[in-house]
């Protein structure tokens, strides 16, 4: 059996992706790595603005990207956008659900709404985008790579999270459930778990609401590698599991968080 030179490891030179999320934070990183690396990539926000800015950057350095505005809880849009991948670079072989909400809220206060919408974004958004890419993937008979996001929280809660803990926890267990189904058709799926990232969503947690000094400090002492992480510590791991250095992993969970979860 040959191996691949590691020349070719990371080359995505003529793969199609999509990001979700793309606009800022984690997204925005990954969608920098991608491109780099030569995918062509549709870059996925609700904000039109921040998407139309991460392509300004791509394009900036040669790269190839478009930008779409996108409901990441959307199951029409994402229908929508995984065709216009297809359209716009004639196939696609990565994608990247990174989109996803985390604001706090105490167990007692947490309403209907605000679980419904955040299970909304982190999981129904994750399945159906995943399932409107996979049909695509699966249509063309060339495999494909799909990378979801998940969190630390999945694993360890922090505490006034348990709607984004419950999401994330089931994006777990649906990375797994998705990767024994489509691995017959050469379709890989893994998840990782950010720990702490510095990103300006994670700063406000997503809902205006800044991150107070306190909290960040308690994350920091538990971190074995002193820091906070940072958004391409993420894009650099969502680039492996979309290459073919990861060519004989599916179903895993990656966790990037300095060693938090050792503490």
């Amino acid at each position: 059996m040959t191996t691949m030179p590691i020349s070719q490891l990371f080359d995505l030179k003529g793969k199609g992706a999509i990001v979700t999320g793309a606009g800022m934070g984690i997204g925005q990183g990954i969608a920098f790595r991608l491109a780099e690396a030569g995918a062509s990539v549709l870059v996925v926000d609700i904000n039109p603005e921040a998407a139309a800015e991460t392509v300004r950057q791509i394009q900036a350095k040669d790269g190839i990207a478009f930008a779409v505005q996108a409901d990441a809880a959307s199951v029409a849009d994402a229908e929508r956008v995984a065709q216009e991948a297809v359209t716009k670079f004639g196939r696609l072989d990565i994608l990247v659900n990174n989109a996803g909400i985390f604001p706090f809220s105490p167990a007692l206060q947490t309403t209907e709404a605000l679980w419904d919408k955040v299970l909304d974004v982190n999981l129904k958004g994750v399945f159906f985008y995943t399932q409107a890419a996979a049909k695509r993937m699966v249509a063309a008979g060339q495999g494909g790579r799909i990378v979801n996001i998940a969190s630390i929280d999945a694993l360890h809660p922090t505490g006034n999270l348990v709607h984004y803990d419950a999401s994330k926890g089931a994006v777990v267990m649906a990375t797994k459930a998705l990767a024994l189904e489509f691995g017959q058709y050469g379709i890989t799926v893994n998840a990782i778990a950010p720990g702490a990232i510095n990103t300006p969503g994670a700063s406000a947690g997503t809902a205006g609401v800044e991150i107070s000094e306190e909290v960040l400090k308690s994350f920091l002492v538990r971190i074995p590698l002193g820091r906070q992480g940072v958004p391409d510590d993420i894009a650099k791991a969502a680039l492996f599991l979309a290459s073919e250095a990861s060519a004989y992993i599916t179903g895993s969970l990656l966790v990037v968080d300095g060693g938090y979860l050792l503490s």
